[in-house]
């Protein structure tokens, strides 16, 4: 039997493809391509029950269960584009490669629009504009980032980080997931993102149109403090006028990101043109070093707090109800666990209640990077700078003011000593307090929800993807969208809440309610999105589900009028 197998293959080899193992690989017959496999309802192979679902919400779930192979490769084509905004490499072709998403989506105005140069100096990357007239009463703005972190250490990676590989989850150190794809932006936010255009598709694939109105804006420029997007909305704010709400979003905490420099120029000691060989430091004083010490000047022994005068002004304070809900967390809160989670040894405090609080209420100041002189990894080579540079970003929280920190910043260094040292201001994000989760927006969240057995309890507030869940909790904090902090993106851009600047003329409600699907190690080594999750809720699949049914209710659900639409096409 044996040998007549064989004889079977080799005249296979030569007449083509015969079955000769038990095991066959499953193809796509439109393609030939070997099939995902993906299961849509995850691992337990249990799906929502979907029997109280409209017609048109059931046609759209049916459309993405089938189609879910698609829709994972959908994103692993955008991970393999690069488009890394720190350094430029892949934004004019991510951006349209973005803009060519909405073109296939349907829309009738897609633009690439170059923002020019940003009150901070340097160029903004381009935001990509789309409106998609349906014919709708209602209109949703979604707001997208196609940019993503470099990468800083590749070989921590399992896969390449820009080719999307799928792989179990356990080979990446997440035993719980069934299969993740790994990838620079997976989570922070190219997954998430593709799960909305994904259901977006399947819902005008199937009904020939959407229940909603959609304008979309996708900036290039999260990872550089949304300059180009604050350029845009301080420009081109009436091209969102016709936008009823915002489709998912949240508080934002405020960040404010300097240089700073010390150089033997300005210091008028140590090399003055170009770095010198290290030999020099026998005779002649040393930039780097002052650098050094500057920075130790600016905060306690401990490297935790800012020791700059007024630092902490304005700065408000968990509210008792706040506290309480903190307490109740505490409780049940694992430090050891999270900390595994999130890549860290331990966190400054062994109190829950601390680390909780810190984590949604605290400022920080922080040394992201520094640079100068021999930059290389190993080896030698004697070098005296003339010049070191390092990067930080503060954290503030309502009712700080970036600008005003900065200012103390000036003052503190100053006071010090540091006259020479230089600052550059790279850019600012307004806190935001957000609108209250009680809209038609929310309601249509936690009505798709309810829908498919996803309670709000579960999993909390709705917030960007990419800034959720800090901690890396099992579920966020008990606390409305108008308290909660944890995380910035540009909420103050949209929010017809509190804020900490009013930029343009946009002032929309943002949506909150559950959420689905799964990802993280945001800037960090092996950044992941759950393609299948271990149950339906988890996976790619679950996510676009819920988007599908957010959009449905929100169409249906009016207790504010919709604005008026110019759009011929909506009269």
């Amino acid at each position: 039997m044996r040998s007549r197998l064989m004889a079977v293959c080799l005249i296979g080899l030569l007449v083509g493809p015969i079955a000769c193992n038990k095991k066959e690989t499953k193809t796509s017959s439109a393609t030939g391509k070997p099939k995902l496999g993906i299961n849509p309802n995850g691992t337990g192979n249990a799906g929502p029950d979907e029997s109280k679902a409209p017609p048109e919400l059931k046609k759209v779930f049916d459309y993405i269960d089938a189609h879910i192979d698609e829709h994972v490769e959908n994103l692993q084509k955008w991970i393999q584009q690069p488009s890394i905004s720190n350094s430029g490499e892949g934004i004019p072709e991510s951006a349209e490669m973005v803009k060519g998403f909405f073109d296939k989506l349907g829309c009738q105005t897609t633009r690439v629009i170059d923002v020019g140069i940003t009150e901070y100096g340097s160029p903004g990357n381009p935001v990509v504009y789309a409106k998609c007239d349906e014919g709708a009463p209602k209109t949703v703005a979604i707001y997208w980032q196609y940019d993503t972190m470099p990468v800083t250490q590749p070989d921590l990676w399992v896969a390449p980080p820009f080719e999307g590989r799928i792989i179990p989850g356990k080979d990446a150190g997440l035993p719980n997931i069934p299969r993740v794809m790994i990838g620079r932006g997976a989570t922070n936010s190219k997954g998430p993102e593709m799960a909305q255009l994904n259901a977006l598709m399947a819902y005008k694939q199937v009904n020939g149109k959407l229940p909603v109105n959609l304008i979309f804006i996708a900036e290039g420029d999260e990872e550089r403090m949304d300059i180009g997007l604050r350029k845009f909305f301080q420009d081109h704010s009436d091209l969102l006028k016709e936008a009823d709400a915002l489709y998912a979003g949240g508080p934002s905490e405020g960040c404010v990101y300097v240089e700073l420099t010390t150089s033997g120029t300005k210091w008028g000691r140590g090399p003055t043109v170009s770095d010198v060989h290290g030999v020099m430091k026998r005779t002649t004083d040393s930039p780097a070093w002052r650098h050094i010490h500057m920075l130790a000047s600016l905060t306690s022994f401990d490297g935790n707090t800012p020791l700059i005068q007024g630092f902490f002004d304005n700065m408000e304070k968990p509210t008792p109800a706040q506290m309480d809900e903190l307490k109740k967390r505490a409780a049940n809160t694992n430090l050891e666990q999270m900390a595994k989670n999130q890549g860290v040894a331990r966190y400054m405090s062994d109190d829950p209640v601390e680390v909780l609080k810190d984590g949604r209420f605290g400022t920080s100041f922080n040394l992201d990077g520094i640079w100068g002189g021999n930059m290389y990894a190993g080896g030698a080579g004697a070098i005296l700078p003339n010049k070191i540079t390092s990067k930080h970003n503060f954290r503030y929280v309502p009712k700080m003011n970036g600008p005003d920190l900065i200012k103390k910043l000036r003052a503190q260094l100053d006071k010090n000593g540091y006259k020479d040292v230089e600052i550059k201001l790279i850019g600012d994000v307004p806190w935001s307090r957000g609108s209250s989760s009680d809209t038609d927006i929310s309601n249509a969240h936690k009505k798709a929800g309810e829908l498919l057995g996803v309670t709000a309890d579960r999993n909390g507030p709705f917030m960007m993807a990419s800034h959720y869940n800090f901690l890396g909790e099992d579920k966020p904090l008990g606390v409305s969208q108008a308290e909660a902090t944890g995380g910035y993106w540009p909420s103050y851009l949209f929010a017809d809440g509190e804020v900490g600047q009013k930029v343009g003329s946009i002032s929309i409600p943002m949506g909150m309610g559950a959420r689905g699907g799964q990802g993280g190690r945001a800037h960090a080594a092996n950044e992941y999105y759950a393609v299948e999750g271990s149950k339906w809720d988890n996976g790619m699949a679950g996510a676009e589900k819920l988007v599908a049914a957010s959009m449905y209710y929100y169409s249906q659900i009016t207790t504010v009028p919709p604005k008026p639409k110019t759009s011929a096409a909506s009269k």
